[in-house]
């Protein structure tokens, strides 16, 4: 395939993401998957293990494994500081301006 057969050649892969209409989904989404990451890793640096977790969050195993779960997207930005909150840290997000990265 040649570079004039290729329309992406070029392109930003933010914009193809808007083309498709899923750019802020997929935001959101990268964005869940590395607060979970970085619980996860506190998690792990702090020695608290799963059970502990879940009950120093009062949810069960299986909530806090879906929280942990780098796909879940259902997880909500309470249930995050919650456990941000159980491993003493806390959520800090910032708005920035629509051409540059998200920062957490």
């Amino acid at each position: 395939m040649t570079a004039s057969n290729n329309n992406f050649i070029g392109s930003d892969f933010d914009d193809f993401l808007e083309e498709e209409g899923i750019l802020e989904e997929v935001e959101a989404a990268a964005i869940k998957k590395v607060i979970a990451c970085m619980i996860a890793q506190t998690m792990v640096e702090a020695n608290i293990t799963k059970t502990k977790m879940a009950k120093r969050m009062d949810i069960s195993r299986t909530q806090l494994d879906r929280l942990l779960n780098s796909n879940g997207h259902s997880v909500t930005l309470s249930t995050l500081t919650k456990a941000a909150s159980a491993v003493g840290k806390r959520i800090s997000i910032s708005l920035e301006d629509s051409d540059t990265q998200l920062a957490i």
